[in-house]
């Protein structure tokens, strides 16, 4: 008889000495920078002068717009293949995506109506 679990047990062992064993050579092969090269230590190496700080502060719109961006791609995403697969589904399969495609399209009503897709704001 065999245990249910000996093939996941052997699956994380795998995969937790893989991430160890990688980091391991990792630190074993990474390139040094000297000490005496200010430069190398720099955040920039392509010859180019930074200006202004490192860290700034973006514009919300862009996560806003992204936020949208990603719930019409899940959308595609789930479109796909429910199309593929209608015929054999049946009525309930359609009404179930309708309902889905529905609360999408209120939710881009609603980021419509609050201005949330105007670049201007």
């Amino acid at each position: 008889m065999s245990d249910p679990y000996v093939g996941l047990v052997a699956h994380v062992l795998l995969c937790l000495a893989l991430g160890g064993g990688l980091i391991a050579v990792s630190s074993v092969i990474r390139h040094r920078a000297v000490s005496s090269r200010r430069a190398k230590h720099d955040t920039y190496e392509c010859g180019e002068t930074p200006f202004g700080p490192a860290w700034r502060e973006g514009p919300v719109g862009f996560y806003l717009i992204a936020l949208i961006f990603i719930l019409f791609d899940a959308e595609a995403a789930f479109l796909f293949p429910w199309v593929l697969a209608l015929r054999s589904s049946g009525a309930i399969a359609f009404w179930g995506m309708v309902v889905f495609v529905a609360v999408l399209f209120v939710g881009w009503i609603y980021a419509l109506r609050k201005g949330d897709l105007d670049w201007s704001r």
